[in-house]
């Protein structure tokens, strides 16, 4: 079946309007560098940092008080439980 010129310009435009927004500028803070990284990046910095994921199940009362004293930590949650674990594993 041919398509119409209505059609063929009504996909043209469609494929006009798509790449004008793509081409737009970043707004918003989209693509800034101090932008998160996607998972898979930051696995890889984790990964070459010797981390490894560990995953337990804590009571709720104690997780709270955790993430209290991890929004104050300067590492966050991962440097406030290293810093933890490791001062009673040295006792």
């Amino acid at each position: 079946m041919a398509m119409k010129k209505f059609d063929l310009e009504k996909n043209k435009a469609l494929k006009l309007m798509q790449s004008t927004h793509k081409a737009s500028p970043d707004r918003f803070g989209k693509g800034s560098s101090d932008a998160p990284l996607d998972r898979r990046e930051q696995r890889k910095l984790d990964q070459a940092a010797g981390l490894v994921p560990f995953a337990c199940k804590l009571n709720a009362d104690l997780v709270a008080k955790l993430k209290t004293r991890a929004e104050t930590h300067p590492e966050g949650m991962t440097g406030l439980l290293t810093e933890l674990l490791e001062a009673a594993l040295a006792k």
